[in-house]
């Protein structure tokens, strides 16, 4: 009992018995790949959470390792993602500090209240939660900011300075940043910044067919492709050492303190944490969703599963290790993962042995990425990101379902125009409220027998048989307080325009419960019936909802009958008259 209890909260303990020497293998092979792909990637979000370059090592390395023990996907690779850094980035940004150490501290603070929340979501088994939060909503979100973080990057391209928590601000500071630059461009950062990105789109479309039809196989090409990105980071700064452009104007990363930080606790400061808990509470959601589709998706390929609650205290739990190493918060990403997937990752050790490997690197090679371009970090996350901008999902959700499309719009609008964290709630509030909606106005239909069968279907979609005494309504909704006037106010429209009704069948096969709220409903509709002369009965009811309707007097005082089928229900009443 007490070694299940482990694997619960431990699941290294239940595949690392087990651990071969091939996984090891596997794991390694896919640890040095991810490391050579996670070490720009951790500066460059670092940079777009407008935090030191050194926070996205330090978010890279223990998050691995407390990922490794309590996660449960063999191919998530944990650490700084686009989305979260750019909320990070809103987040501090909106407290207005300008001491450097507080500003990382607010950070780290991001990073722990986040990792709490989802612990304590974990341990309470509250991953559902995250289910408030809609593809389409996530979608249109991940859209505005992915716009908003590529329009962020052109100022580190261009050599200027601009910035703005939306897109109007944007666009604004853009704009007169670039006409006052125009008499004096800032070429080295303008060459730099412009073939990097060309380089990293052309090798995104172009580079694998290429070495495919130089003899490469197809997922050797593929991993090439992926890993390009180290080319011209590699390049780029090998030119800015060579030709010595941070003399001439290049910005570069500068100065990367060499070594691993101590272990310690951001400083308490209740203003602060009052200001940031809510924004750690939709970072931490967004992660997890985020995290999860990825986790589930790669999980898929092989036939395996996740559990969403313990990745609620696998990611949690690294981000308070991101938060102790002096990072800021980190989810499962995307690119990282499906890399670290086609490498071989057997196991969650591949993070475990990516990150003894980059904390090797922050020994070794510090020194050498001083020399690293800021334009190209820049460019590398534009083409990151802009793989996230779908605007298909707008004309998707509009074809599909108007209440969709206005979750979508409303959630891009909202993030390009006010800010990401207004996008988010925006995106939370309008999906629940959709719900709500459309689930107090319960598609009931009015149904009548096929014949020859003993099925029912609506009478708009098919010739069946009906009875001007009977009115047979299928109600495809459960029955809570939001929807039941609705309901009252259909039966009572039905019977008016019906004289020559004396029975009403309620078919309750889409009915999976009925709160109290709908029983005491639904005892008015009997009630108002039977001093009409009508008898009210239901049909199909599923078990649960039979068990608590025979906790209460409903079934004594019905004026009609509880029948197992539709058509039974209709041909007792026929036989009886």
């Amino acid at each position: 009992m007490a070694a299940k209890g482990l694997k619960r909260w431990l699941p290294i303990v239940e595949w690392g018995s087990g651990y071969q020497g091939r996984q090891f293998a596997d794991d390694m092979l896919a640890a040095v790949i991810v490391m050579v792909m996670l070490i720009p990637q951790s500066l460059a979000y670092a940079m777009l959470a407008g935090l030191p370059p050194e926070m996205g090592l330090y978010a890279s390395i223990l998050p691995l390792v407390a990922y490794t023990l309590f996660g449960t996907s063999r191919a998530l690779s944990v650490g700084p993602v686009a989305v979260i850094s750019l909320m990070t980035a809103a987040a501090v940004s909106r407290l207005e500090l300008s001491d450097p150490a507080q500003i990382m501290s607010a950070a780290m603070i991001l990073a722990l209240i986040s990792g709490l929340f989802l612990v304590l979501m974990g341990v309470l088994r509250l991953g559902f939660v995250a289910n408030f939060l809609s593809h389409p909503v996530i979608a249109g979100f991940i859209t505005a900011s992915g716009i908003l973080i590529a329009l962020g990057q052109v100022p580190a391209l261009l050599g200027i300075s601009a910035g703005g928590h939306n897109l109007a601000e944007l666009l604004h500071s853009l704009l007169v940043a670039v006409v006052a630059a125009v008499p004096d461009p800032n070429w080295p950062t303008i060459i730099v910044g412009l073939l990097t990105l060309i380089y990293l789109f052309w090798s995104r479309k172009a580079m694998a067919p290429l070495l495919e039809k130089i003899g490469l196989s197809a997922r050797a090409a593929t991993m090439a492709a992926r890993l390009s990105p180290i080319l011209a980071v590699v390049g780029s700064g090998v030119a800015a050492w060579s030709l010595n452009l941070g003399d001439q104007g290049l910005a570069l990363v500068g100065a990367v303190p060499t070594g691993l930080p101590g272990l310690s606790l951001p400083a308490f400061s209740m203003p602060l944490w009052q200001a940031l808990a809510g924004p750690s509470v939709l970072i931490a959601i967004l992660g997890f969703v985020e995290s999860v589709s990825v986790a589930q998706g790669l999980a898929a390929k092989k036939r395996e599963r996740i559990d969403p609650d313990q990745e609620l205290i696998g990611l949690g739990s690294s981000n308070i290790a991101a938060s102790l190493a002096g990072g800021f918060p980190v989810a499962g990403g995307f690119s990282r993962s499906v890399v670290n997937f086609d490498a071989g990752a057997a196991t969650p050790a591949a993070g475990l042995f990516a990150a003894i490997l980059i904390a090797a690197a922050t020994f070794f090679l510090m020194p050498l990425l001083a020399w690293l371009p800021r334009a190209t970090l820049a460019a590398t996350i534009i083409v990151a990101v802009w793989s996230l901008v779908d605007f298909s999902i707008v004309k998707k959700a509009w074809n599909y379902s108007h209440a969709d499309f206005l979750a979508v719009l409303s959630t891009i609008v909202v993030t390009l125009g006010v800010g990401v964290e207004a996008g988010v709630g925006a995106g939370v509030l309008v999906s629940i409220f959709v719900h709500l909606y459309k689930s107090s106005r319960p598609h009931v239909a009015i149904v009548g027998e096929v014949p020859g069968t003993e099925h029912f279907r609506n009478v708009l979609r098919h010739q069946v048989i009906t009875h001007p005494h009977i009115l047979s309504l299928r109600v495809d909704e459960s029955l809570y307080f939001a929807n039941t006037r609705f309901l009252e106010d259909l039966i009572y429209k039905e019977i008016a325009e019906r004289p020559a009704l004396k029975h009403v069948i309620l078919m309750c096969s889409a009915v999976n419960e009925i709160d109290l709220s709908a029983l005491e409903s639904l005892e008015a509709i009997n009630s108002r019936l039977g001093e009409l002369g009508i008898r009210l009965h239901l049909s199909e009811v599923k078990g649960l909802v039979m068990d608590a309707l025979k906790r209460s007097h409903f079934l004594h005082d019905i004026t009609g009958k509880v029948y197992l089928s539709q058509h039974q229900a209709v041909a007792d009443i026929l036989l009886a008259e």
